[in-house]
């Protein structure tokens, strides 16, 4: 297995794992997710304050920790898949400018045409 960046994963063609990542990112930014965060804090908060065994406030710890490596996993998958897109879009702009100086159409204008609602693909 090599690693690679998430918009070269499996070329024009989407994954599993780009498909489950754009879901998740999808829900995680939703209120109700926002909501369920909360409830998950204020149970931390209510194990604390209530004094519960060790072993509970060690389980609501450790449920906030995966949590928030989960939601860091995402963000960085977003992050990358957006910035290879708006990187793609720029290289086709500037190389359909670079022709168009030319005088003709080519290669770059498809490319550009490709590019355009990159991010909903990748």
């Amino acid at each position: 297995m090599t690693i690679q960046h998430p918009a070269d994963r499996g070329g024009d063609k989407r994954g599993a794992f780009e498909r489950l990542a754009e879901a998740a990112s999808t829900f995680t930014s939703s209120p109700f997710f926002f909501v369920v965060c909360l409830a998950l804090v204020a149970g931390v908060v209510v194990v604390h304050t209530a004094g519960f065994d060790l072993k509970w406030q060690l389980f609501a710890g450790e449920c906030m920790t995966a949590v928030t490596l989960l939601l860091l996993a995402l963000l960085k998958n977003s992050e990358l898949r957006a910035e290879r897109a708006i990187q793609r879009k720029l290289d086709a702009i500037a190389a359909a400018l670079v022709e168009a100086q030319e005088g003709e159409p080519g290669r770059a204008h498809d490319d550009l045409k490709a590019a355009i609602r990159m991010e909903e693909e990748i």
